[in-house]
């Protein structure tokens, strides 16, 4: 998919109030670990991660990702009206039914006209939704969407700590650790066809290209109060899908790796980040991340760690930026923006 007249126009966020590190979560299971002479400190060791963010118990999803999108509203001078879609695309949602977008859409006062619906795509939902609006403006149908989301750590690792009370095997730890390095943070991008006015800056939407290893759809697995994470195969595979997906993303755009000199990649942990772009041929410095102190916050993960980069001036004017994403499933999305 390539694209002529999209542009991202704001990406906000909005992170949880409690930091909860690394060493806080293992004192809960120090159970388990003494029956697995598993020393302190390795989840901090395995992962990277030495903190992420909690909201407060029983915080409203809707809310949050209502925060994050008044923020991207004001950053661009847009009002609700302006908004021809709006898509809750979270792991996280508030009921089976109706769509958490239309709370987002309530609290918003999103006009009757504007469509309102989730996308579930696992970690790789915003970019799902970022490409679902991006189409829609490219065929005219609209001039400026919404892609938000929520995401909370909290009520899956309270109760995995208590499945990993219950079942101290080391074959429980090594399935439940990748669920205790979640965190919690909402996210709304919004997308134009850049005929809105304002100062606020404007970031070229290129192009972007889907791939997926469907038969791995059993690697991770979240359901209601469980979660198991085949975390080993789930890098040996999505590497092996990931390099694909970038050959793809080069073709689609006609473009040379070295080209993109700068990349955001979805926030999982040092190894995975690591394994990632040393298997794409990618420098370590051409990455900005964000999970050693926000953890991996699902589908928020990639966007608030691109906002944050261009907040701290790493995304400069002009680059060329790749979104990296990857989720359960197996499924991938990459994208090419003019920053």
């Amino acid at each position: 998919m390539k694209y002529t007249k999209v542009f991202i126009d704001a990406i906000a966020y909005e992170l949880g109030p409690n930091v909860i590190t690394s060493s806080e979560l293992e004192k809960r299971i120090l159970p388990m670990l003494d029956a697995l002479h598993i020393p302190p400190g390795q989840l901090e060791a395995l992962t990277g991660i030495r903190e992420r963010r909690w909201w407060n118990p029983g915080f409203v999803l809707s809310e949050g990702a209502a925060r994050a999108a008044r923020k991207a509203l004001e950053q661009t001078g847009l009002s609700a009206a302006d908004l021809g879609a709006l898509i809750y695309a979270g792991v996280c949602r508030e009921h089976s039914e109706p769509a958490t977008a239309a709370a987002v859409a309530d609290k918003l006062g999103i006009e009757p006209a504007t469509a309102v619906f989730d996308i579930s795509n696992a970690c790789l939902g915003v970019l799902n939704g970022m490409l679902d609006i991006a189409n829609r403006i490219e065929l005219g149908q609209i001039k400026a969407g919404m892609v938000v989301s929520c995401e909370s750590s909290r009520e899956i690792n309270d109760s995995m700590i208590a499945h990993m009370l219950a079942d101290r095997s080391f074959d429980s730890f090594r399935l439940s650790l990748a669920t205790l390095t979640g965190g919690s943070g909402a996210v709304a991008v919004i997308l134009t066809d850049g005929t809105f006015s304002g100062g606020h800056k404007k970031h070229r939407l290129l192009g972007g290209v889907y791939r997926s290893a469907c038969e791995h759809n059993k690697l991770c697995i979240w359901d209601r109060d469980k979660m198991s994470t085949d975390a080993t195969a789930v890098l040996k595979h999505g590497v092996a899908l990931g390099r694909q997906t970038w050959t793809c993303l080069l073709a689609e755009l006609s473009m040379r790796a070295e080209e993109f000199g700068k990349v955001i990649c979805h926030q999982v942990g040092g190894t995975h980040k690591k394994t990632v772009l040393d298997a794409l041929g990618i420098p370590t410095g051409n990455d900005f991340s964000t999970y050693e102190y926000l953890g991996n916050m699902g589908t928020a993960a990639l966007p608030a760690a691109a906002a944050i980069a261009d907040e701290r001036e790493f995304l400069a004017p002009g680059d060329n930026v790749a979104f990296l994403g990857i989720g359960s499933g197996l499924n991938t999305i990459m994208m090419g923006i003019k920053w």
